[in-house]
C-alpha cells in the first residue's frame, strides 16, 4: 500500500520547530530563515489537514496533535540520521576488497600492504588474486581492481599507475659462475627464461642488434613473476618486467644486464566502477599506490 507521507523537508521545519518551541532557533539549527521554517510548517499542516502549533505571547505551544506526531517524526529522523552515519562510516572504514593479478599482487602488493594498513588501520584490505577478469556487476563484493592492459574497459574507470619496461636479469651467483658478459649476444651463451606476454626475447635481442638463431631453450613458464624467481633461484637469465624485479634488484638478489630495455606493450591502472569511485576506502587505496609508484620512481632517479 502507498504511503501519503507528507514533504520531508515539512517534517524537518516541525521537528526542529516543535524540539525548539521556535521558529527562529529551528531555522537557525537548519541554516535558513524564520520565514522558511514557518511557511514549511504551514504547508505541513495543510498537507495534514490540522494544526501542529498555536501561537501564544510570541511563542509556539504544541496542539494535542502535534504532541502526538512530534515523538514519531523525532523518532523516524533519529533512524535515518543513523542509517546514513552507518553507510558513511562503512564507506569509510571496514572491508575493502581489492582483487588482481597472481604477479602484481605477490612481487610488488603484499610487500607493500603493511604501509597501507599503518596509513589507514580503520580499512581491512581483503585481496583476491587471480588472473579472470572481473566482472564488477557479477563480482558484487568486490571494490576495486589493478589490472594490467590497455586502460580500457567496459563499465569501469581506469587511473594510470604505472607503465613497464623489460630487460634482462639474472641472479648474481649465475653471472659469476657463467660465461663472460661483454655484449648482449653473449647472453645467447646462457639459458633464456620465456613468459607469455607479447614481448619476448626476439624482440629484445632485436633491439640489441643480435641475431639469435635460436631461441627454443629455456624454461617456458605462463607467469612472469614465477619466471623472475626462477631467475633468482639461477635457473637462467630472464626478461624482467620492471614492476615485478624491482624489489629484488634493490636487495641484490638480481642484476640488471646490459641498459637496453623494451618498452611494454601495456601498463598498470587502478580500476572501479563509477558508482564507487569517490567512496574514501577506494579513494585512500588509489591514492596510497600511486604514492607508492611515486615514491619508487623518485627513489630510482636519485639512486
Amino acid at each position: 500500500m502507498p504511503r501519503n507521507l507528507p514533504p520531508l523537508n515539512g517534517l524537518r521545519a516541525f521537528e526542529a520547530a516543535a524540539r525548539h518551541l521556535s521558529f527562529t532557533r529551528a531555522a537557525d539549527e537548519l541554516y535558513v530563515t524564520q520565514a522558511a521554517i514557518s511557511h514549511q510548517v504551514k504547508g505541513l499542516e495543510s498537507h495534514l489537514g490540522f494544526d501542529l502549533f498555536r501561537r501564544v505571547n510570541r511563542g509556539l505551544i504544541l496542539t494535542e496533535d502535534g504532541q502526538t506526531l512530534f515523538p514519531a517524526i523525532r523518532d523516524g529522523l533519529d533512524i535515518i540520521a543513523a542509517a546514513l552515519r552507518t553507510i558513511d562510516d562503512s564507506e569509510k572504514s571496514g572491508t575493502l576488497t581489492v582483487t588482481t593479478l597472481d604477479s602484481i599482487a605477490s612481487a610488488w602488493l603484499v610487500p607493500r600492504l603493511g604501509g597501507f594498513r599503518r596509513l589507514h588501520p580503520e580499512i581491512d584490505v581483503r585481496l583476491s588474486v587471480n588472473d579472470r577478469l572481473t566482472d564488477f556487476t557479477r563480482d558484487s563484493d568486490v571494490d576495486m581492481a589493478i589490472r594490467y592492459g590497455s586502460g580500457h574497459w567496459r563499465g569501469v574507470r581506469a587511473e594510470h599507475v604505472m607503465d613497464e619496461e623489460i630487460f634482462p636479469v639474472a641472479s648474481p651467483e649465475l653471472i659469476e659462475q657463467g660465461p663472460g658478459l661483454r655484449s648482449p649476444a653473449d647472453l645467447l651463451n646462457y639459458p633464456l627464461l620465456h613468459d607469455t606476454l607479447p614481448e619476448d626475447w626476439a624482440m629484445w635481442f632485436e633491439a640489441a642488434g643480435v641475431e639469435a638463431p635460436s631461441l627454443k631453450t629455456g624454461y617456458r613458464l605462463e607467469h612472469s613473476h614465477l619466471i623472475a624467481q626462477a631467475a633468482m633461484a639461477g635457473e637462467g637469465v630472464a626478461l624482467g618486467r620492471s614492476a615485478l624485479v624491482a624489489d629484488a634488484l634493490a636487495t641484490g638478489r638480481l642484476v640488471r644486464l646490459f641498459d637496453i630495455s623494451l618498452p611494454a606493450m601495456y601498463a598498470y591502472y587502478v580500476c572501479a566502477p563509477e558508482a564507487v569511485w569517490d567512496r574514501p576506502k577506494v579513494q585512500a587505496f588509489r591514492e596510497w599506490i600511486l604514492s607508492e609508484v611515486k615514491g619508487a620512481i623518485e627513489k630510482t632517479r636519485t639512486s
